[in-house]
């Protein structure tokens, strides 16, 4: 039989299938598949089979003690029902919810509820973060210390959907760090603060900020928050330049009231300081830095005294010059200091303190310089005249109120505060003079207990107002400011007798110094007696050094 020729239909090409060498041809079976395609590996155990569990080291530091029981488990472990939960109280002034947070480790701390302030697609990360970089900028810049920054940064954070952030704060830099989940890359942002600048009515502007973003209640959006912080940034300072130089003068008369002057040390005492203030605001605007705008506001008030000591006039300079250290002496930048380096901020406490010292040169400098030139001159300065003390309680404690006052208008705080501020100044002195001249207590115990009242009784005020304690703190503190300790250390310097000179002048270190501590213990007082939001009370940073 002749076999057909193909048609042209017969040679086409067949599929890949059919020449597939993994295909089995037509009418055999599937074979079965290889051992080593079967789900079970060769490793497993075989069935029927119960593995004996590893013998443990009967010293192991991993095995099980002895006397530990599921049911009566020691503390060492972690109990059945888990750890408690923390809660934060409702209603507390958010720089105590969320100080708390950040006293507490990452994993205890309690989730917030969900946020409602942004769309379905989630919070707008960079947003939220540039806006709490802004809002810390102005609160740092402000000097405000740097753990109720990071409270306000973390409380806008959370207030915005954003729970899993990290603030940090340093004297120059604020950083934020967000990390979505375990799996995801974190977000890292940071803000340099360039320029500083006093002005407590921004500062308070700012804390009502926080304080409506971070409310339960409150539906601020990001453009609302932004709107608003553009509001407080335009806003001008409540007092014009020159109320500030005639508070700066009013202060310097006040002062030298306190340590005994009369009417017209007073007169003399306003009139120097209002020139040195006018003298550091040219070399202010000649480009000069702060250290050499100290100085020369420094030189009007030294010289003001020399040359009272030199004319006819019965008058007591020393009291001219110590006014004008009362004005000048940085003590809201050391109270800021202390506080820092007391809540566990070691970087930021050094270059505050650093700041300090480097004023301080600077008015060492610029009253020793008309000091040396006033002993060329034969002036009649003598350090002994601070053993006379002038005791007049009613015009003394007048005195220091106007002083809280005036300082309070320098700060450029708020109308309604001012009275606050004075009162609280009042006090302070009223307390001071009570234990170092009736009770002879030592006038640095005595300072402490006086700057405790003022933190004490400033963060009550804080509470009430949810506000910053600041502007009832820093201006209350004035009158205890070491101005004659100062003054009399550095006239000793300049006559030559070191020995004097230093003694004096770390007496005004270690009055400075009770001062700050003061502050901050009174502030942290205050905060035991209130219940804290947390469950239990935490340590700022370390316990005992751990």
């Amino acid at each position: 039989m002749v076999a057909e020729p193909e048609g042209p239909e017969d040679r086409k090409p067949q599929s890949d299938e059919a020449h597939s060498a993994f295909t089995p041809p037509a009418g055999m079976g599937q074979p079965e598949a290889p051992e080593e395609d079967h789900p079970s590996s060769e490793f497993a155990i075989p069935k029927g089979f119960a593995p004996e569990p590893p013998a443990e080291p009967e010293h192991s530091a991993f095995a099980t003690p002895s006397v530990y029981s599921a049911r009566r488990s020691p503390p060492a472990f972690t109990p059945a029902h888990g750890m408690p939960v923390v809660q934060l109280t409702k209603g507390a002034p958010w720089q105590d919810r969320m100080r708390a947070m950040l006293r507490m480790p990452v994993h205890e701390r309690p989730v917030p509820e969900a946020a409602h302030r942004h769309d379905e697609a989630g919070p707008a990360v960079p947003r939220v973060l540039d806006l709490t970089l802004r809002i810390g900028e102005l609160l740092l810049a402000g000097g405000e210390g740097a753990e109720d920054v990071e409270a306000a940064m973390f409380a806008i954070c959370r207030a915005y959907g954003l729970d899993r952030c990290e603030p940090t704060v340093t004297f120059t830099l604020l950083s934020i760090t967000y990390q979505p989940s375990l799996v995801d890359d974190p977000v890292t942002a940071n803000r340099t603060v360039r320029r500083r600048g006093t002005d407590y009515t921004r500062l308070a502007a700012v804390f009502r900020l926080v304080h409506d973003i971070s409310a339960e209640e409150s539906e601020i959006t990001l453009e609302e928050a932004y709107r608003r912080l553009a509001e407080i940034r335009r806003n001008r300072h409540p007092y014009p330049g020159w109320a500030l130089t005639l508070a700066g003068g009013l202060l310097a008369g006040a002062a030298s009231v306190l340590v005994g002057g009369d009417v017209l040390v007073f007169i003399a005492a306003a009139i120097s300081a209002m020139l040195g203030d006018r003298l550091a605001w040219l070399c202010a605007g000649r480009g000069l830095p702060e250290f050499y705008q100290f100085a020369a506001a420094a030189m009007p008030s030294a010289a003001m005294g020399v040359a009272l000591t030199l004319s006819p006039l019965d008058v007591r300079a020393s009291a001219v010059i110590t006014g004008g250290l009362f004005a000048l002496i940085p003590g809201r930048a050391l109270v800021a200091g202390v506080q820092d380096g007391l809540t566990g901020f070691y970087i930021t406490a050094a270059a505050r303190l650093l700041e300090v010292g480097y004023l301080v040169v600077a008015l060492v400098i610029g009253v020793l310089s008309v000091l040396y030139l006033g002993f060329a001159l034969d002036a009649g300065l003598n350090p002994e005249t601070a053993i006379h003390i002038v005791e007049r309680p009613v015009a003394q404690t007048l005195a220091a109120m106007a002083l809280s006052l005036f300082f309070a208008v320098m700060l450029q705080q708020e109308r309604n505060t001012l009275p606050l501020a004075a009162l609280n100044g009042g006090v302070a002195w009223v307390i001071y003079a009570a234990l170092a001249d009736t009770a002879n207590v030592s006038p640095v115990a005595a300072t402490a207990i006086a700057a405790g009242l003022v933190g004490l009784f400033g963060q009550l005020l804080s509470r009430y107002r949810y506000a910053s304690a600041l502007p009832y703190v820093t201006a209350a503190i004035g009158p205890l400011l070491p101005g004659s300790a100062t003054y009399f250390g550095l006239l000793s310097i300049a006559r030559n007798d070191l020995n004097t000179g230093l003694a004096s002048l770390s007496k005004a270190a270690a009055l400075a110094l009770a001062i700050a501590i003061g502050v901050n213990l009174g502030a942290e007082i205050s905060r035991l007696v209130l219940r804290a939001p947390g469950a239990e009370r935490r340590a700022a940073k370390r316990t005992r050094g751990f």
